[in-house]
């Protein structure tokens, strides 16, 4: 196992590196060269390398980890339950059936087979669906793509996500109410909270993909794992762009229209962004918000954010050098989302805040169906899947956003 620690430490003295170009620059006042922009683009290309390689090595150690605790005797679990005690679509006979009719066409099947997939229990949450629009995925499968959207969904892994199978209503306290001095033996002043509602509903994302019937028909091809992955990066990608950016309007409200003002930038500052920009959007954000907040925006305004230092000299972006640490701006982690808009004039292209107020509620069950006749001209079967999903901030203050100017 590679040791991560001294992978970040190699980083860290890369960014030095790019650090000391940028210094030199500023301590003789002038423009970089074109050899000093290079080299400074080649150093941080590597920082991001690094990043990538350190990513994958801690969660490879974390796979590997979890493997050995659980084939350790000690830490084995009790028995799973017997079968007739699992959800339908946690059964094997399930799996197996569901897979058979993938790979296979429904046709395939057995009479037991089939009336398992079009099981009351699981027609029941595949909404919206009869017995020949496609069939309720296993739980382990959609497990499995689950944790594929995670490296194309960054807003997955920072806000709460809820499973539900009916639209949620959640209490949103709007007035906390407050205490009053009395008084000896003075009546108590009544102050009660008060509260609204945010409603999370649920919006259809679908997509097909194409298998060639010579493929499909290769036993050592893994049709789990190949539709996983690609459904996975159709997914992660369109849910990606609407946690951010959604209107609302047939899909979920990104967290970018529903944060509060933070910062707007001085006139002119249409395509950058300064250090007092920084500090003035993190004391913008709620104090009781800071402790669990996070920067996000996209990768072109991180690498102007990589170059700003407080007026100490110091830089605002500190590396992450121990294992599972994210980088920092002013000791908050940052996450990176090309979604956010690149900076321009009006854009909102930097967010700060607590995310876990933002709720991603998926309704329990992805269905997928398998379309014989569609592509059969071109010796080929399609994939359709489609998921229900909503998303929405339900505590503005939560979150901030910074603008860039107008003009």
């Amino acid at each position: 196992m590679k040791n991560v620690l001294e992978m970040r430490q190699k980083r860290a003295a890369l960014v030095k590196q790019a650090r000391e170009v940028l210094d030199k620059v500023e301590q003789e006042k002038r423009e970089m060269t074109a050899e000093e922009e290079q080299h400074y683009e080649t150093i941080m290309a590597e920082v991001d390398k690094r990043a990538k390689e350190i990513e994958r090595e801690e969660r490879m150690s974390g796979i590997e980890a979890d493997l050995k605790e659980t084939l350790t005797p000690a830490n084995r679990p009790d028995p799973q339950p017997p079968e007739e005690r699992k959800r339908m679509q946690e059964r094997e006979a399930y799996r197996k059936a569901f897979w058979e009719a993938i790979r296979q066409d429904r046709n395939a099947l057995s009479a037991e087979q089939l009336a398992l997939l079009q099981d009351p229990e699981v027609r029941a949450l595949a909404t919206a669906t009869n017995t020949a629009g496609g069939y309720l995925v296993p739980t382990e499968f959609e497990k499995t793509l689950i944790q594929k959207l995670l490296p194309f969904n960054v807003m997955r892994s920072l806000c709460k996500v809820i499973t539900t199978n009916a639209p949620n209503q959640i209490p949103v306290e709007t007035d906390f109410g407050a205490a009053t001095w009395l008084a000896e033996n003075a009546v108590f002043t009544e102050s009660d909270a008060k509260f609204g509602q945010t409603t999370l509903s649920a919006y259809k994302l679908g997509t097909i993909i194409k298998v060639s019937e010579e493929l499909l028909n290769d036993s050592v091809f893994s049709i789990d794992e190949y539709v996983a992955d690609a459904f996975a990066r159709r997914f992660g990608v369109a849910e990606e762009a609407a946690f951010v950016n959604g209107d609302g309007t047939g899909k979920p409200t990104g967290i970018i229209n529903g944060a509060t003002p933070g910062k707007v930038a001085a006139i002119g500052n249409t395509t950058s962004i300064t250090t007092d920009d920084l500090f003035d959007t993190f004391h913008a954000l709620g104090r009781p918000y800071r402790t669990n907040a996070t920067w996000l925006f996209s990768d072109g305004t991180a690498k102007a954010i990589r170059k700003l230092k407080d007026n100490t000299g110091q830089y605002l972006w500190t590396p992450g050098l121990q294992a599972g640490q994210p980088d920092r701006i002013l000791a908050r982690p940052v996450a990176i989302s090309d979604f956010v808009p690149a900076m321009a004039a009006n854009a909102k292209s930097m967010l700060f805040g607590d995310f876990s107020y933002y709720w991603i509620a998926d309704r329990q069950g992805r269905v997928m169906q398998r379309l014989t006749e569609l592509y059969a001209a071109n010796g080929q079967v399609g994939f359709r899947m489609y998921q229900r999903t909503d998303g929405k901030l339900i505590l503005p203050d939560a979150v901030v956003y910074f603008q860039n100017s107008a003009t």
